[in-house]
């Protein structure tokens, strides 16, 4: 299968595409290069061609031949959809369902959305599923509930369009993000020898190896049609539904020497637990690999490996936010977030 993937240079697609790649697939990259420097180690895998390329850039020629879309290629977190909430839905809304309105016109046939669990907010009646009510708390939660919204009403017998809700990632990648909370509490305990949180912990949040997430697109590339069509997944494990205190406490129980202590602050209204059922039961081949205490190992184990410091843990390359704001104080992308 021919197979478009936006952002490939991100966080997963560097994961994603030698996975499709290793099983015979011709990957096809798209990425506009905001995170080039954010490289945390070599992981001796092919690279798929990649296009140089905005997304709201792509055109019909880029898609010939292409059977499958795989979308990633957003403003990912919610601190960037702060600061720029207007770019956030110019690029993260009205590129991503351009971008599947394309690929339906040059023929296309699957497109699958990388959408996620945020979008339920805040959820205080059990776990959610598919079905429950969605209530978006940011620009980037919103956005990620209008694409699926537009984006289903494409579907039809010739488009068959997958939104994959994932968990909040972890893990480790070769180009890392720093600003997702496991992965962020696993390096300051690593460089500090601390976990100091200003929070009460108590909110939930489900979480998903980013290899996982990996696994759940490749097996939904592989469905049935009729298995897949127009259908939404929570993607992730409903064991591995924590609170941000339990998440702290695994990380302090994993690296030698860290101490961790929590605040009485609870700000952060967002919390909610999710039920996975319906991709455990229904999606052919997936089942996760990893859960929080494997992931905190697997970030050890690298940080050892590659001697992580915190100059380089605290870099612009691994926050998301952070090489935005560099890159728009340096003039290298204007205001509407185009390379000059």
């Amino acid at each position: 299968m021919k197979i478009l993937v936006t952002g490939i240079e991100g966080y997963l697609g560097c994961l994603l595409s030698p996975l499709l790649m290793e099983k015979g697939h011709e990957i096809i990259g798209v990425d506009t290069g905001f995170y080039k420097v954010g490289w945390l180690y070599n992981n001796n895998t092919s690279t798929a061609k990649t296009l140089n390329k905005d997304i709201r850039h792509i055109s019909a020629e880029d898609l010939q031949d292409v059977e499958a879309v795989v979308h990633m290629a957003e403003l990912s977190n919610d601190p960037i959809g702060q600061l720029t909430p207007q770019i956030t839905y110019e690029i993260n809304h009205e590129g991503s369902v351009r971008l599947a309105k394309l690929a339906k016109k040059v023929g296309v046939r699957r497109f699958v959305y990388m959408s996620s669990c945020s979008v339920y907010g805040v959820a205080t009646k059990g776990d959610v599923t598919e079905v429950s009510p969605i209530n978006p708390q940011t620009t980037y939660a919103d956005c990620k509930t209008l694409v699926e919204k537009d984006v289903q009403s494409l579907a039809d017998d010739d488009f068959s369009p997958t939104f994959m809700r994932n968990a909040t990632a972890f893990g480790a990648s070769p180009r890392m993000r720093f600003d997702i909370v496991l992965n962020n509490l696993a390096g300051l305990a690593w460089t500090g020898k601390e976990i100091k949180m200003t929070s009460d912990g108590k909110p939930w949040r489900p979480l998903v190896h980013c290899l996982d997430i990996c696994k759940a697109i490749t097996c939904t590339l592989e469905a049935p049609r009729d298995i897949i069509h127009n259908q939404i997944f929570n993607v992730g494990d409903t064991a591995n539904n924590y609170r941000v205190k339990e998440i702290a406490e695994i990380i302090a129980g994993i690296f030698p020497g860290c101490t961790l202590s929590f605040g009485d602050n609870g700000a952060d209204n967002r919390s909610y637990r999710v039920s996975f059922e319906k991709i455990n039961t229904i999606l052919p081949g997936f089942k996760c690999d990893w859960n929080a205490k494997q992931g905190a190992q697997q970030l050890l184990d690298v940080f050892s490996l590659i001697d992580l410091n915190t100059d380089f843990f605290m870099s612009r390359g691994f926050t998301r936010l952070k090489q935005l704001e560099y890159l728009i104080r340096t003039q290298q992308i204007d205001k509407s977030f185009f390379w000059k």
